[in-house]
């Protein structure tokens, strides 16, 4: 099936083909079988998969996963599942695992923890890829409106220029205001990515670099590397589950559609 947002690059003179891999797996640290627990009736990866569908940009969405019990419950609900290898270090080597094996243009990595994540967000980090062709990677920001989220290290926080490039993401406050705090509005980083298929593949068979390390961010990778990094900018930020409590404080927050 072709997408409407692959039917309007189209008209324009190109085709963009997009696929989504949502990686999943079982062996959490903090929260073991988190694809499988059950929301607002529905399995915490079934609510990440249906939203994904309700993007434009993607004619594909595909749950990759390492675990039996996911692949069958995935498969269960109508999704596209592929099976992966068990021992990836991260999702994105498990996202670029299934890149591999089929024929886009971009990939749109979106994480399998995330059941309130907005649609259109996954379009806007995909379009300025449609647009450019020469952009290898996008992701999202949004501003950071409490001072709890700039000081949390675990709210990755990004600098952008003029262009909307990162410059730099990390887990403290960035940037420094020594004067007049009014003056600078400070990102959050939002993990959702899209990259170029050949990109991606290129970018996992690299090696950690000194700051991704350091950090513990992948996307710092790309940068080490002298690559630019579209980021986009959206309204704000959709709360993930990390913990059985992250699950807990969702249950309340049921949306109307759902």
């Amino acid at each position: 099936m072709v997408s409407a947002f692959t039917r309007m690059a189209a008209s324009e003179g190109q085709v963009t083909r997009v696929v989504t891999i949502i990686p999943a797996r079982y062996a959490s640290t903090r929260f073991p079988g988190k694809p499988l627990a059950d929301l607002w009736g529905k399995p915490l990866i079934q609510h990440v998969y249906e939203r994904a569908l309700q993007a434009r940009s993607a004619e594909r969405v595909i749950v990759a996963t390492d675990d039996e019990r996911i692949a069958a419950a995935a498969a269960g609900f109508g999704a596209e599942v592929a099976m992966t290898a068990p021992e990836h270090p991260s999702g994105t080597d498990r996202v670029a695992e299934v890149a591999g094996r089929i024929e886009c243009d971009l990939i749109v990595n979106v994480q399998g923890d995330e059941p309130l994540i907005e649609p259109a967000s996954i379009d806007a980090a995909t379009e300025p890829l449609i647009e450019d062709r020469g952009i290898p990677m996008g992701t999202l920001c949004c501003p950071i409106d409490n001072v709890e989220d700039l000081a949390n290290p675990n709210v990755v926080k990004v600098v952008v220029d003029r262009e909307g490039f990162a410059l730099y993401f990390s887990r403290l406050p960035i940037p420094f205001v020594r004067d007049d705090r009014r003056e600078a509005t400070r990102y959050r980083h939002i993990g959702l990515y899209a990259y170029r298929r050949e990109f991606l593949l290129e970018l996992a068979r690299l090696k950690p670099t000194p700051l991704e390390r350091a950090e513990k961010l992948e996307q710092l990778r790309a940068l080490e590397h002298g690559h630019r990094i579209r980021v986009v900018q959206v309204a704000s930020a959709w709360p993930g589950v990390d913990t059985p409590e992250d699950l807990e404080g969702l249950e309340s927050r049921r949306p109307e559609e759902e």
